[in-house]
């Protein structure tokens, strides 16, 4: 999806350094952290990262990145349980 979004294989790829990356800007980092204290349970959105997130997208843009990532975490939780496999929707540019 992201790919058709114009979005980079190289980027992509580097999703898991998404804290150090150069192919990261503050906002998507800021919007990545946020999604990691949601989705992790040894984690929480701690004051300091709500206010930073809430500073690069307001509180209408706030509310839809959350349900856009509870609706990710939900549905991945739903497949998992239910042994729903992956549709293999990023093959990156090699896999084109």
């Amino acid at each position: 999806m992201g790919s058709e979004l114009g979005v980079s294989d190289q980027k992509i790829l580097a999703l898991s350094d998404y804290a150090t990356s150069p192919l990261y800007d503050e906002k998507e980092r800021a919007a990545l952290e946020y999604a990691d204290a949601i989705t992790l349970s040894d984690r929480d959105v701690g004051d300091e990262l709500f206010e930073r997130v809430r500073r690069f997208f307001g509180d209408d843009t706030l509310v839809e990145l959350t349900a856009a990532i509870s609706w990710e975490n939900s549905s991945s939780k739903f497949n998992r349980a239910l042994r729903v496999p992956s549709q293999g929707l990023w093959k990156g540019a090699e896999g084109r």
